[in-house]
């Protein structure tokens, strides 16, 4: 079965938001010495997250 994958748009105010959750969420795992595996591998996901391109015909649109 195929794995199914979602996709944020985020703005640059909400994209640093979420990277300070996580590290936050982090921290918290690591100082109740808990496993933080996983929400270091999705920090590292979001922090490394490719910019969108945007089309011409996009701002094409926009502008009308």
């Amino acid at each position: 079965m195929k794995e199914m994958r979602k996709v944020l748009e985020l703005s640059d105010y909400e994209h640093r938001v979420m990277i300070e959750a996580l590290a936050d969420r982090r921290n918290d795992f690591i100082e109740e010495q808990k496993p933080a595996e996983d929400v270091s591998d999705l920090l590292l996901k979001v922090i490394d997250a490719p910019d969108k391109k945007r089309r011409e015909r996009d701002r094409c649109h926009e502008e009308r």
